[in-house]
């Protein structure tokens, strides 16, 4: 079937896939809800307050192939992902968007997918005018929001970033936690890629607390990949953790077990043993985010030669920070183009300002707080 609505929320029945369903109503954007299961689909979507009411969204149930998904974007201006492990499920729907026309976003939090759908789609959808947009989610589009403030002035050329987030992740956010436990995370170092050494926490001081916090490469992130190329930057490194010190421990220990027990093993065999350990460790959905307990906070030291700056953006609702960036993606895409076509960022594509004043407009991120020294 070929979709009747502009925007396509593809796994629209998850936590991530729901909110930016909510902000799509908000900012009366028509929308296909669209994943495995219709039941599902319907039950989800018609709890968002005021989306039954509105008919501006239908529901589909798809197979996950190249064939059925073309089928169900033909028509569509673009599709937003949150259907992961990327790295195992997104070459697919990337595939049938380009077949469609269909510019592309997703939630993704590995760099191993981000790097590979470079390698693999950027030309194609470079030559057809087209954005391909991996990673336009909060705990990496609200550092590099924060990193580009730092570099609105010049004379930096280091980025030395950590990311921070209270509350519990989701079902798929556990999934991408154990798929990039298998992938080697990188950080750049004179402009190139070079790996994070061994499983380990890093210890680091975060503005406002007088404790540190723990923080892992996180998979590595995607700032690495944005600046890979970028005149202004030579080096980034990029950490990232939740507050609570006792998880990030569990995740430490989960990391070394993989390394003990499931990276030895042969390829072919990793994946399974790999999903036997998500599923005993996966935890149940958690509730919806609260302003005053779930927040974010991204700090930012830029350093060059004679100069350094730190930058410091605090928000709130994480999820809810990533729906909304995925709903205005689609919303300026249906609207006019985007900055750069290809392989982008959501900063390269739309702004960082831009970014930042729609998370603002929402009370969803502070006002950043900026030291130059």
């Amino acid at each position: 079937m070929a979709s009747k609505h502009p925007v396509v929320v593809y796994g629209a029945s998850g936590y991530t896939g729901r909110l930016i369903c909510e902000y799509l109503r908000e900012l009366r954007v028509p929308f296909i809800a669209a994943g495995r299961n219709e039941d599902r689909l319907k039950e989800v979507v018609d709890r968002i307050p005021g989306v039954a009411d509105t008919g501006v969204y239908e529901v589909a149930a798809v197979e996950h192939t190249v064939e059925a998904l073309t089928s169900l974007f033909e028509g569509a201006k673009v599709v937003l992902n949150t259907v992961g492990p990327f790295a195992d499920l997104g070459h697919e729907v990337v595939e049938a968007c380009l077949a469609t026309g269909c510019h592309y976003l997703d939630t993704t939090g590995e760099q191993n997918w981000i790097l590979s759908a470079q390698e693999r789609h950027g030309a194609g959808f470079e030559e057809a005018g087209l954005l391909l947009a991996p990673g336009i989610a909060q705990m990496y589009t609200t550092g590099e929001i924060a990193a580009e403030i730092a570099l609105e002035q010049p004379g930096y050329e280091t980025l030395d970033t950590v990311v921070l987030w209270k509350g519990a992740p989701t079902t798929a956010s556990t999934e991408t936690i154990f798929s990039n436990l298998l992938s080697t995370p990188y950080k750049l170092e004179g402009g190139e890629y070079v790996a994070w050494e061994g499983t380990q926490l890093y210890e680091v001081s975060m503005p406002g607390q007088h404790e540190t916090a723990l923080t892992l490469p996180w998979g590595g992130t995607s700032l690495p990949v944005w600046y890979k190329d970028d005149p202004r930057v030579n080096d980034v490194s990029s950490l990232g953790g939740v507050y609570n010190r006792g998880l990030m421990q569990v995740v430490l220990q989960i990391a070394q077990a993989v390394e003990e027990a499931i990276r030895p093993l042969p390829e072919s065999e990793q994946r399974a043993k790999l999903d036997e350990m998500a599923a005993a460790n996966a935890a149940p959905m958690p509730p919806r985010e609260m302003a005053a307990y779930n927040r974010s906070m991204d700090s930012v030291h830029a350093t060059g030669p004679l100069k350094h700056a730190h930058v410091v953006l605090r928000g709130n609702s994480n999820y809810k920070q990533t729906g909304l960036l995925q709903a205005y993606g689609a919303l300026h895409l249906l609207r006019q183009r985007p900055n750069r076509v290809g392989f982008a960022s959501g900063c390269q594509a739309f702004g960082h300002r831009r970014l930042l004043d729609v998370l603002q407009q929402y009370g969803l991120s502070g006002e950043p707080i900026v030291v130059r020294d």
